[in-house]
């Protein structure tokens, strides 16, 4: 309990976000646990969502390790970015595949809740978000007393790399917009572009069921990395030159976009507390996600 408590410390001094006043913060009503495997890994994994205490944040907890390591969900604990978003603990642990959780609970506008896994890597499940949303709903969402915080965009923040860019801007209205594009060289994606403004309902509909995705040419090299160990068609959209080989096809005609975005989401969710302003993209990703982040917190006259 005491280093849950440091962790909420230090998330509230980190984030030196504004408080919204008229809106009030939210937890989990009940704990609520999910089974799967790790997407690289391949290992069994396990995920239980707690209620957490106002003013916490979101938090992950390695209950598999003696010490059990806490650490709270910030775009400065990130260790690792490559095919997903990984959240270091201490010095030597970590949790990897965080984007689809945290996505559900910004997603669903859950601000505070512990988030307990017994290993390194949080399970894929079916690949989307929409496990983590069905779990939140059997949870129930409670209301708490303290005022909801969050993070205004004052100033354009961009950061590119190639033909490829993240942006933060400022918009006159409360809450995120969403804008990704990608393009990417086959038939079965080819260019993609969604926008819309976040909300519970609106994550719901277009984002929460939008499954990751692959290429089959690149598996043996990602294995021989350690990666997609325990990638599958029931967890992964699954492309090869003769296109998507999933037998049920895809769950949205741009699922790839609306994947995109929904990892958008959980990237963002590392700010700290929820933020006010137009999330822009193109051909974007984890790393991408992080950077933006990063070159935000170091212009203090960008957010308030």
């Amino acid at each position: 309990m005491a280093r849950l408590e440091t962790a909420t410390r230090s998330t509230m001094r980190r984030a030196r976000s504004r408080d919204l006043g008229r809106e009030l913060q939210t937890t989990l009503s009940s704990s609520v646990a999910l089974d799967g495997v790790g997407v690289h890994s391949g290992k069994p994994a396990r995920i239980l969502l707690h209620p957490a205490d106002a003013n916490t944040g979101l938090v992950f907890l390695r209950s598999d390790l003696a010490a059990e390591p806490v650490a709270p969900a910030l775009w400065s604990r990130v260790v690792s970015t490559e095919l997903c978003t990984t959240i270091g603990l201490d010095g030597r642990h970590a949790v990897a595949t965080v984007e689809h959780a945290l996505a559900a609970l910004a997603g669903l506008g859950v601000d505070n809740a512990l988030i307990e896994v017994d290993g390194p890597e949080i399970p894929v499940l079916d690949g989307s978000a929409a496990p983590f949303v069905a779990a939140i709903d059997e949870a129930g969402v409670a209301t708490q007393a303290a005022g909801r915080r969050a993070i205004e965009i004052l100033k354009a923040v961009r950061v590119e790399r190639g033909n490829a860019f993240a942006e933060l801007s400022p918009t006159d209205g409360d809450g995120l917009t969403l804008d990704v594009e990608i393009d990417f060289d086959h038939a079965a994606i080819g260019r993609q572009r969604r926008a819309l403004r976040l909300d519970p309902a609106t994550f719901r509909r277009e984002l929460a069921r939008a499954r990751t995705f692959g290429f089959v040419g690149d598996i043996e090299r990602l294995w021989r990395a350690g990666f997609a160990l325990g990638a599958s068609l029931e967890n992964s959209i699954a492309i090869s030159g003769a296109g998507v080989l999933n037998p049920e096809g895809l769950r949205f005609r741009d699922e790839f976009v609306r994947h995109k975005m929904l990892d958008a989401v959980g990237d963002l969710a590392l700010a700290g507390a929820p933020i006010r302003g137009a999330f822009r993209s193109r051909c974007g990703g984890h790393a991408l996600n992080h950077a933006v982040l990063q070159a935000l917190f170091a212009d203090r006259s960008a957010w308030r």
